[in-house]
């Protein structure tokens, strides 16, 4: 079957995408799960946008560079908070219904690093689902949505070597092949290779390791922020407690009601996440617990009826006024290698959101500026996508041909992955341990067929790769960085503050940071 957009992933990205497609373009939706699972869904943060009258996009910028270590596609940033605005006012004006203040105007929430509340909310801490929901009302009716498809493989014609399909799984284990004139991967990070997530379980990297086996670029890998307050019961993690739990006043305290951040940033609890993470982690691994003090908080449970209904699902009793966290992966800020329309390194090959390294959050992410990507690349994309002259898809389909000159090695247990990948990749990194990390990976052949092969190996095969990835590029920054941290390099280094790490089948290429991603790529 053939169509003018294939999009795998259907998070806020994606729908946004599909959304501002033209009407008479016929496109279809991949979806791993359900269209209502993913991140997307569970985002309890809002959307940052510089709307309150002392607030400005300058503002909204300097906080976004300074919060990411000052890594970022500057012209990149400058675009997406110019637009924040704009397009809350569009999704107003589409009927979405935000949270007001006793004012009657919008509610402005407080989040780690801003110098502003600027972070607009709708359903108290349901607003991935509120928004999720507003684009699922607003496709078109003849959106062809399937669920339950794993993307194992992107087809690409040999003769011009461009992206013009999908092979995808059912559960049920058929293998369905699909062709498209632009072919746009949205399948969100890779919080799913750790031990310890505010993901959805499933989101485990997908997209990146198949835009890695099609020949795309991969870049900065390394810098994946890790949430300072997952909540915690029963020695595991179950759910997030959103940044704007400390916005409103909660305070984290240790065993003995001790601030953990006093006197460790001039923000305190509202430090740039990678600085909070660094602190609980390391309390945590001195044996010490975590708590957020909630006890100044009025109508916790109107305020945040998500982190309310995870407790009482969970047994920690909100009336005790201490919520019990530990730190967890949470985003990815590198990713495919994307132009500022969303085009990678290989023809007809489009990344967004989680997936696609825009330069937009440097090397750690500013809360709330994830959903607002996701809003502004998806329409981005979209009129770009929307302005091509009609083409005729003319290839001959072909599978890829892979080699397979070492021989398989039983693959591990999935569990087994994220276990290590938590211990040597996660929020404080060595050398050693990264090296050690890489040998293991090492051992299991990635470049193999996936055509036979059952649905969970095509996916230890993918998590594999992804934190292959993952961990070179990690050995390879010898400094530490927003959420990057060596801890035999504690500093910032000018040298690597300069340096891309690229990634891709032809090898590692070290690349001036001050190249702006637009020039990438110049594929339509």
């Amino acid at each position: 079957m053939t169509y003018h957009c294939i999009i795998v992933g259907g998070g806020i990205a994606a729908l946004q995408l599909a959304h501002h497609l033209k009407q008479d373009m016929k496109i279809l939706v991949l979806v791993k799960k359900t269209i209502r699972s993913g991140n997307t869904y569970r985002a309890q943060g809002g959307i940052a946008a510089a709307i309150g009258k002392d607030d400005s996009p300058t503002l909204h910028y300097e906080d976004t560079i300074r919060a990411g270590g000052d890594f970022h596609n500057y012209k990149e940033v400058a675009n997406l908070v110019k637009e924040g605005p704009t397009l809350i006012e569009e999704l107003l004006q589409q009927g979405l219904s935000f949270d007001h203040g006793s004012d009657g105007r919008i509610a402005l929430g407080m989040e780690g690093a801003h110098s502003r509340n600027r972070i607009v909310h709708c359903g108290g801490d349901s607003s991935g689902k509120w928004v999720a929901e507003h684009l699922i009302r607003m496709q078109k009716p003849d959106l062809d949505i399937r669920e339950n498809r794993f993307v194992f493989e992107l087809i690409i014609d040999p003769s011009s070597k461009r992206c013009i399909g999908v092979k995808a799984i059912d559960e049920d284990g058929h293998i369905e092949t699909y062709y498209g004139r632009h072919i746009i991967l949205a399948t969100g990070g890779v919080g799913g290779l750790y031990e310890h997530t505010s993901n959805d379980p499933s989101i485990t990297g997908d997209g990146i390791a198949l835009a890695y086996r099609a020949g795309a670029d991969i870049v900065d890998m390394e810098f994946i922020q890790f949430h300072p307050t997952l909540l915690t019961g029963d020695n595991r993690m179950v759910g997030l407690v959103s940044e704007a739990v400390r916005g409103a006043g909660g305070r984290l305290v240790d065993n003995a009601g001790r601030p953990v951040m006093e006197g460790k940033h001039p923000l305190g609890d509202l430090a740039p996440r990678h600085i909070v993470a660094h602190e609980v982690f390391r309390l945590r691994a001195q044996g010490e617990e975590v708590f957020i003090d909630i006890s100044s908080i009025d109508n916790f449970q109107k305020q945040f009826p998500t982190i309310t209904e995870l407790c009482e699902g969970n047994g920690i009793l909100i009336k005790k006024g201490m919520l019990p966290v530990a730190p967890g992966c949470h985003f990815l800020m590198g990713g495919i290698a994307v132009d500022s329309v969303g085009r990678t390194t290989v023809l007809g090959l489009y990344a967004l959101g989680e997936t696609a390294a825009t330069g937009v959050h440097g090397a750690n992410r500013l809360a709330s500026n994830s959903l607002l990507e996701g809003l502004y690349y998806g329409r981005k994309l979209a009129l770009f996508l929307n302005e091509l002259p009609e083409e005729l898809l003319l290839f001959e389909p072909d599978s890829q041909m892979w080699t397979n000159s070492i021989a398989e090695a039983a693959l591990p247990m999935q569990d087994e992955i994220r276990r290590k990948m938590m211990q040597h990749a996660g929020i404080i990194r060595s050398g050693a341990g990264l090296e050690e990390l890489f040998q293991w990976l090492d051992r299991y052949n990635c470049d193999v067929p996936l055509e036979g092969k059952s649905i969970s190996d095509m996916q230890t095969i993918f998590m594999l790769q992804t934190a292959k990835l993952i961990a070179k590029s990690a050995f390879l920054r010898e400094e530490s960085r927003g959420a990057h941290i060596r801890e035999e390099f504690p500093a910032e280094s000018r040298h690597f503050g300069n340096t891309h790490i690229i990634q891709s089948r032809n090898g590692i290429e070290m690349r001036d940071r001050h190249r702006e991603y637009d020039q990438i790529t110049i594929y339509a």
